[in-house]
């Protein structure tokens, strides 16, 4: 039952969600409200069982002396800190668990997205070697949007504008409609065997 269980929940939920979009009429018209109210309690108990293992896993993880230890004491310093300024004041404009997160965790954040650049460059660097015939087209394409982005390549070309809008208008989008009819084809595929129990990785491997 342990198994069976979840896959009959995961089955019946999944074959009405199917039928209240196909048919929309009482009662399977109110069925996509009530399982959204149910999926929003459920998320706050997935988050407090994920705030819960995540504190237990640092929590052992300083008291083994593992490395990156102190790393985690800086977490769960954090953690604490914003809990208490959360709840003995409030996320009120002006108090203190606003003050720490405009002040600390924004920056910090913004420090975060600012490291992404030089991966992103890193990674670009490598994708644009022009060693074969469609790097060589993506580098080209690549050069050529960024110069129209720039007052420079208008400066250079007036037209250059016009190329980059091209390139993002109609090969650029032709490539992620592409992409995006993959993506969906990928999730339908993925749900039905979800909820024909053919896929059982969210019950641990079983």
């Amino acid at each position: 039952m342990k198994k069976e269980v979840p896959l009959i929940i995961t089955f019946v939920a999944g074959m009405i969600m199917i039928v209240q979009y196909f048919v929309p009429h009482w009662p399977f018209s109110n069925l996509q409200q009530m399982f959204n109210n149910w999926f929003l309690i459920i998320t706050v108990f997935a988050l407090i069982l994920g705030i819960l293992n995540l504190l237990k896993n640092h929590i052992e993880k300083v008291s083994r002396r593992r490395k990156g230890w102190l790393y985690s004491i800086v977490l769960m310093t954090g953690f604490m800190i914003m809990g208490v300024a959360g709840f003995v004041w409030g996320p009120a404009e002006g108090r203190p668990f606003d003050w720490i997160y405009w002040h600390a965790h924004v920056p910090m954040s913004s420090t975060m997205f600012a490291l992404l650049a030089f991966f992103v460059a890193s990674a670009s660097y490598r994708a644009f070697r022009a060693r074969t015939a469609e790097a060589t087209l993506l580098l080209v394409s690549a050069i050529l949007v960024m110069m129209s982005r720039v007052p420079l390549g208008s400066y250079m070309w007036s037209q250059l504008p016009l190329i980059g809008d091209w390139i993002m208008s109609y090969p650029n989008m032709a490539g992620q409609r592409a992409i995006m009819i993959g993506i969906a084809l990928g999730v339908v595929s993925t749900s039905l065997r979800i909820i024909l129990g053919i896929e059982r990785t969210y019950l641990s491997g079983k």
